[in-house]
């Protein structure tokens, strides 16, 4: 019969006291139920959309560590005008860590065949050195795949994949996105090669360019060029795109976006018309690289629209058969189309030390951070 298992668990709290508390909490596990798994967690990512829960609305200038080597803790004041958003989970300790993968210790009596596999993990509470979840949650990696190439198999796949899906469901043919030199915008390009997809990508910089030229992609736009504006409406004219998908949110780029595809589809217009063209465009804002005001300059018509696009909320929408399928596409192209580079590799203890929280809160191109909860 299995045993309880202890390990360490990375835990955020939001204090009525307005600070923000990172600490290694002891946790003990009961063996898994029979639909049950434990995993020994062996990777899982610093996703932008673990960075909310993980360091909340803190001002991490104020960051003090304390603790011990092992056992560090991390404090930092978290300004009035920001504490009414964290109602809802003052001084409550949460898990963090949307996905991660590692070796399956302990299974219940349905899931023996998963026992000694490596798995990908989607659930929750993965910055932990051992999480017990449901083997519908689990993916089996291929042979040979490690724990770092499972470890992102969830969040950035899906989101990408759900782009591609949302663009056919809604009647688009081509997609626009931005920070596209990103490990998901990577993952975009190369199902946009392989399935036919026109992609606009846009860049901040010639180093993210030539990232993306490397890897086949066609339209690249650098956003801090002076003919950004002619570039974009070129790209869009010549793609077709009147879909957008926009990791910035703050500042002016999903305006911009949505005038460019005014511009575009007004080119070749018979006729004029006061209320712009009638080809209907759609941006969604799906991050928050700017965390300031969206800003839009209402030069693209009347026929617009512009929403937020969540992971979860499209999979629930999508509904069983299709997240089946998508979720398949990751596993046989794991190594292939949807793998995922890391700059680092860092413990649980060091998720919490100040100068690492500062390298990993950039959000840097190229700077992808995996934590080994087993280090």
């Amino acid at each position: 019969m299995s045993e309880s298992l202890t390990g360490l668990e990375l835990r955020s709290t939001v204090t009525s006291g307005g600070e923000l508390r990172l600490d290694l909490v002891e946790v003990t596990l009961d063996p898994p139920g029979p639909d049950e798994v434990i995993v020994r967690v062996e990777a899982s990512p610093i996703n932008p959309s673990d960075l909310g829960l993980l360091l909340g609305p803190a001002d991490l200038s104020t960051m003090a560590a304390g603790g011990t080597a092992d056992r560090p803790t991390l404090t930092a004041s978290i300004p009035p005008q920001r504490m009414p958003a964290m109602a809802a989970r003052l001084d409550e300790s949460m898990p963090v860590g949307n996905e991660g993968a590692g070796t399956v210790v302990q299974a219940g009596e349905n899931a023996t065949a998963l026992l000694g596999r490596k798995v990908g993990m989607l659930g929750g509470a993965m910055y932990t050195q051992y999480r017990k979840l449901p083997v519908r949650d689990c993916i089996a990696l291929p042979e040979g795949a490690s724990a770092a190439d499972g470890a992102s198999m969830f969040v950035n796949p899906l989101t990408a994949l759900g782009f591609t899906e949302t663009m056919k469901a809604e009647g688009h043919k081509a997609l626009v996105h931005t920070a596209a030199a990103s490990n998901l915008g990577q993952m975009l390009n190369r199902i946009c090669l392989a399935d036919g997809i026109p992609l606009v990508n846009i860049v901040r910089s010639e180093e993210q360019a030539a990232i993306l030229r490397a890897i086949g992609a066609t339209h690249i736009v650098d956003s801090t060029a002076p003919d950004f504006t002619t570039t974009l409406t070129d790209a869009i004219a010549e793609t077709g795109a009147t879909l957008g998908f926009d990791a910035i949110g703050g500042g002016k780029l999903a305006g911009q976006i949505l005038t460019a595809m005014e511009a575009a589809a007004n080119r070749n217009a018979a006729s004029y018309s006061r209320y712009g063209s009638t080809t209907f465009k759609q941006v969604y804002i799906y991050g928050a690289l700017d965390l300031g005001p969206t800003i839009l300059d209402r030069a693209f018509g009347m026929s617009w629209s512009l929403g937020g696009w969540l992971l979860t909320p499209f999979l629930q929408k999508a509904g069983r058969e299709v997240t089946a399928r998508l979720r398949q596409r990751v596993a046989d192209e794991l190594t292939t189309t949807f793998a995922s580079h890391y700059s680092a590799t860092i413990s649980l203890a060091d998720v919490l030390r100040p100068e690492i929280v500062r390298a990993y809160q950039r959000k840097t191109t190229g700077e992808k951070y995996l934590i080994d909860p087993s280090a």
